[in-house]
């Protein structure tokens, strides 16, 4: 299956993701990682490249595994954005409803990229409301000037839980689509 996704820029490619996109979601995840370096937000991913981490490396290929794996491609079949929905991630308590949740999303850096990620989220409204489930939940850093979690509020998404799982500070946010 494969999905057009527009942004404001241009038009982009979703389809399902391979194991043969592993190292281009890799170097999506090494740009941000050293993007949020140079922003003095190392806490958030470290700052490691992923790509020469064994443990990122796993954590990736077995996200782009799972059956709601996608990617983005540009029109040139790059690829630049990724998201994954599946069960709730181990250290997220269990939800009381069916629920889709948002395991991995990430966008390429850069202005052409942008509206990508909200793009990506109603995409997830898409997927849930295809299953019947109408509760949608996340995770993500909560720490730094909180430009992550403010991002996911605007997207509809509340904060619910707070956490610290080994020393990263998270926040879960869910959304009920009605």
């Amino acid at each position: 299956m494969q999905t057009i996704i527009t942004t404001a820029r241009q038009s982009f490619m979703l389809r399902k993701a391979k194991a043969q996109d592993l190292p281009d979601v890799l170097d999506i995840f090494d740009g941000v990682v050293e993007w949020l370096v140079s922003i003095g937000n190392a806490q958030q991913w470290g700052e490691v490249p992923w790509s020469t981490s064994a443990r990122q490396i796993d954590r990736v290929s077995e996200a782009l595994a799972l059956p709601d794996a996608w990617v983005v491609e540009t029109q040139d079949g790059s690829v630049c954005a990724a998201i994954v929905m599946g069960d709730a991630m181990p250290y997220v308590p269990l939800a009381a409803q069916p629920e889709c949740y948002v395991r991995l999303l990430i966008v390429k850096r850069g202005q052409q990229y942008k509206g990508i990620g909200r793009q990506l989220l109603a995409f997830a409204d898409q997927q849930a409301k295809e299953k019947g489930i109408h509760h949608l939940r996340l995770d993500c850093y909560a720490g730094g000037n909180g430009n992550l979690v403010k991002f996911y509020q605007s997207c509809g998404y509340q904060s619910t839980l707070s956490f610290n799982d080994e020393g990263w500070s998270g926040q879960v946010l869910e959304r009920n689509l009605g």
